[in-house]
C-alpha cells in the first residue's frame, strides 16, 4: 500500500524525496590571489594539446567484384536505414554510376513528397550532370506540369535548353510559362531572351502581352524605354499615350506623367513637356503630386522664362497650402495666405474657387471669438468682387450670404452691416429706391414724384428710373403724365445709342457673362448686339456718310460672325451633347446673314446646318423597359463625313480579307 504522503503524479514519491539537493558551497578560507595566474588562453591550449586523436575507420581496399558487391550491399542497407529517419541522403547511387537504381531512388522520393521542388531540381541536375539530356527534359516537363507556380523550375529548364543551343525549345518553354501569367520578372526574362537573339519584333509582341497581363505604370514605362532604346520614338510616344489613357487616374499616375515629360524633354519637345506637367498637376490630387511639383519647378528653372518659373513657384506654394488646409481646414490664416497667392497669380476662376472653399469652413461652435477671423474671409471676398473683379451683382450676393450665415440671435458683427450699407451707398441706387419705397408706403405721392425727378437728374440714362416713374403715374390713373414721361425718356440723347466707349463696356460685360455661363441666349444676345452696334456718323459730310455707313455695316457683320463662330466652336468641342442648342444657334446665324442682304454669306451657313433625324429610344422605368419613344436628333455635316469614313474603312478591311483568303 502506498504511503499517505506519496503523490501519484510524482510516481508515488514524496515531495521531500523529489527535492533537488544542491551541494554545500565550499568555504574559501584564503582569498588572497595565487602567485601564478592561469589565463583562459592557457586553459584552451592545454585542452587542445590533451585532446585525443579522432578515431577513423580503417581504409578498405576493394580488390574484386565480390568485395565490391558486398560493400555496395552494406552501404545500401545503411542508406535505407538512414532514409527511414532523414529522407534526404539519396545521392549515393549516382556516384556508383548505377543510374537505374539512382532514378528508382529519386522516383521513390517524389512519390513521398512531389511538392518539394528541391527534389525535382536535384533529380534534374543529376541527369544533366551525367549528360542524360532527354531524361532531364522529361524530369523538367513533369516538374513544371505539377508545380507551374515555382519559377525556379522554369528558369532552370530554360537555362538548360539555352545552354544546349536549342533556341526554339527555349522559346517554346517560355510560351508554356507565359500561359500561367507569371510575375513581372518572368515576362522580363522572356523579353531579355528575345533581345539577346536580336528578335526585336518578338520582344515587342511580348511587351504588348505583358502590359495586358500586368497593366501597371512601371510596365508601361519599361515598354516605352524599350522602344526608345531601339530608336522608335513614335512607338515610345504611342506607349505613353496609351498608358495615360488607361492609367491616368491610377495611384501611380504621378510616376507615369514624370516619365512622359522627361521623354518629351529628351526629344527636345519642351512645350509638350510643359503641357504634360500642367495637365498632370490639374488632374492628380495634390497629396500625390509632391514629386511632380519638384520636377516641374526644376524643368521651368532649366527651360522656362521668367513667367514660367513664377508659375512653377506659385504651383509649388499652392501645393504646400493645399497640404496645410487639408490637414486643418479651420486654419483661416492659411486660407488668407492661399487667397493672397492666387490674387498675385491673377486667375479669377481660381481666386473665386479658393474664396468659396475658404468660406465653406464654418466655425464649429456659435461663439463670437471663433468667428472673428472667419468673418474677415467674407469681407475680403466682397472687397475683391467689388474692387478687383468689379462684379457688383456678385458683391451684393456675397454680402447677403454673409449676413444670412451669421447667427444674429447669439451675436452679430457691426462691421459687416456697415460695409454692406456703404457698398449700397456707393451704388446710389439703393438710396433712391428705399427712400421712394418708404414715401410710397406713407402715401406721400408728391414727395415720390420729387424723388423720381431728383433720381433722373442724377442718372438720366437709367431706364429703370424712367419706367418706374411712369408705372407710378399709371398706377395713380395719371395716363397723360405717364405718356409724357415716356415721351421725355425716348427724347433723352443718353438713351438713343451708346457711344464707342459704351460699346466697349457692353462687350466687356458680355465677355464677363460668358466667363460665368455659356448659355445659348447669352451667345445670341451678344451676336445681335454686335450686329446692331452702329457708330455715330453725324459728324461726317453727306458724301462721306454713305461710305462710312457701308464700312460700319461690314465691321458689324464681321464682329457678329466672330461671336457666332466662337459659339459654334464651343458647342461642337466642349458641349457636343447640346445638339439642339447648336442647331438653334445656326438658325439665328442664318437669319442674321439674310438680314444683311448682299453682304451676308447665306450659302456657307446653310452648308453647316444639320439634318433632322427621327429616332427611337427605349423608355426605362423602375419596373424595367416600358416601350419606345420617338425623338428628334441632329446630324451635322462633319459627323456625317466621319460616319462615311468609318463605312469606307470597314469596306476596305472586308475587301482586303477576301483577297487574302
Amino acid at each position: 500500500m502506498a504511503d499517505k504522503d506519496s503523490d501519484r503524479t510524482l510516481g508515488y514519491l514524496t515531495r521531500k524525496e523529489t527535492e533537488v539537493k544542491l551541494p554545500r558551497p565550499t568555504r574559501v578560507k584564503n582569498k588572497t590571489p595565487a602567485q601564478i595566474q592561469i589565463t583562459a588562453e592557457q586553459i584552451l591550449r592545454e585542452a587542445r594539446e590533451r585532446q585525443e586523436s579522432e578515431i577513423r575507420p580503417p581504409k578498405q581496399k576493394i580488390t574484386d567484384a565480390t568485395e565490391l558487391g558486398d560493400y555496395r550491399l552494406r552501404k545500401r542497407k545503411e542508406f535505407e536505414d538512414l532514409i527511414r529517419r532523414v529522407r534526404w541522403n539519396i545521392g549515393w547511387e549516382d556516384s556508383q554510376k548505377d543510374f537505374k537504381r539512382a532514378r528508382s531512388v529519386w522516383e521513390r522520393a517524389l512519390e513521398v513528397d512531389y511538392r518539394n521542388h528541391t527534389l525535382w531540381l536535384k533529380y534534374a541536375e543529376m541527369e544533366m550532370k551525367n549528360r542524360f539530356v532527354n531524361h532531364a527534359r522529361n524530369v523538367w516537363d513533369r516538374a513544371v506540369v505539377l508545380l507551374p507556380r515555382v519559377d525556379q523550375l522554369w528558369y532552370k529548364y530554360i537555362h538548360m535548353e539555352e545552354m544546349l543551343g536549342d533556341v526554339a525549345a527555349s522559346r517554346q518553354v517560355y510560351e508554356r510559362w507565359m500561359e500561367w501569367m507569371p510575375d513581372q520578372q518572368g515576362w522580363l526574362s522572356y523579353i531579355k531572351f528575345e533581345v539577346r537573339y536580336n528578335e526585336v519584333e518578338r520582344a515587342r509582341g511580348i511587351y504588348e502581352r505583358f502590359v495586358m497581363c500586368h497593366p501597371k505604370v512601371t510596365v508601361w514605362i519599361k515598354f516605352a524605354k524599350f522602344e526608345m532604346r531601339n530608336g522608335e520614338v513614335a512607338r515610345a510616344w504611342n506607349c505613353y499615350e496609351r498608358a495615360v489613357d488607361k492609367l491616368g487616374d491610377d495611384e501611380e499616375a504621378e510616376q507615369l506623367f514624370v516619365a512622359f515629360a522627361e521623354f518629351e524633354e529628351r526629344c527636345k519637345e519642351m512645350e509638350r513637356a510643359r503641357c504634360i506637367y500642367k495637365f498632370a498637376l490639374d488632374h492628380i490630387p495634390k497629396g500625390r503630386a509632391e514629386e511632380l511639383y519638384k520636377k516641374f519647378v526644376a524643368f521651368e528653372k532649366q527651360y522656362g522664362d521668367r513667367e514660367g518659373i513664377e508659375d512653377a513657384v506659385i504651383g509649388n506654394r499652392r501645393f504646400q497650402y493645399e497640404d496645410e488646409v487639408r490637414k486643418n481646414p479651420l486654419n483661416y490664416d492659411t486660407w488668407f495666405d492661399y487667397i493672397m497667392l492666387e490674387e498675385s497669380a491673377g486667375n479669377k476662376e481660381r481666386i473665386r474657387e479658393v474664396h468659396e472653399r475658404a468660406i465653406a469652413n464654418v466655425p464649429p461652435a456659435e461663439e463670437k471669438h471663433f468667428w472673428q477671423r472667419y468673418i474677415y474671409l467674407w469681407i475680403n471676398y466682397a472687397l475683391y468682387e467689388e474692387l478687383d473683379a468689379q462684379d457688383i451683382d456678385c458683391t451684393r450676393d456675397v454680402y447677403r450670404e454673409c449676413l444670412n450665415i451669421i447667427p444674429h440671435g447669439k451675436f452679430s458683427f457691426a462691421k459687416t452691416w456697415i460695409l454692406a450699407a456703404q457698398f449700397e451707398i456707393r451704388q446710389y441706387n439703393l438710396i433712391f429706391k428705399k427712400y421712394i419705397e418708404i414715401e410710397l408706403l406713407l402715401g406721400n405721392v408728391e414727395r415720390c414724384r420729387t424723388l423720381y425727378e431728383k433720381y433722373l437728374e442724377w442718372s438720366p440714362e437709367s431706364c429703370y428710373a424712367w419706367s418706374k416713374f411712369a408705372e407710378l403715374e399709371k398706377s395713380l390713373g395719371e395716363t397723360e403724365r405717364a405718356r409724357a414721361i415716356f415721351e421725355l425718356a425716348i427724347a433723352q440723347p443718353a438713351l438713343d445709342m451708346p457711344e464707342q466707349n459704351e460699346f466697349e463696356r457692353t462687350r466687356m460685360l458680355y465677355e464677363r457673362r460668358l466667363d460665368r455661363t455659356k448659355h445659348l441666349k447669352v451667345w445670341i444676345s451678344y451676336a445681335k448686339f454686335e450686329a446692331s452696334a452702329m457708330e455715330d456718323n453725324s459728324e461726317y459730310s453727306p458724301s462721306e456718310k454713305e461710305k462710312v455707313q457701308e464700312e460700319g455695316t461690314k465691321l458689324r457683320l464681321h464682329r457678329a460672325r466672330r461671336v457666332f463662330e466662337r459659339a459654334v466652336a464651343y458647342f461642337r468641342t466642349s458641349a457636343p451633347e447640346l445638339k439642339e442648342e447648336r442647331a438653334m444657334l445656326l438658325e439665328e446665324w442664318l437669319n442674321m446673314e439674310r438680314s444683311f442682304g448682299e453682304l451676308g454669306d447665306v450659302g456657307s451657313i446653310q452648308a453647316k446646318m444639320p439634318k433632322k433625324l427621327k429616332k427611337r429610344r427605349q423608355l426605362m422605368t423602375e419596373d424595367g423597359p416600358a416601350g419606345y419613344e420617338e425623338y428628334i436628333d441632329y446630324l451635322f455635316p462633319e459627323e456625317a463625313q466621319t460616319t462615311n469614313l468609318k463605312v469606307l474603312e470597314a469596306a476596305y478591311r472586308w475587301k482586303k480579307q477576301k483577297i487574302d483568303e
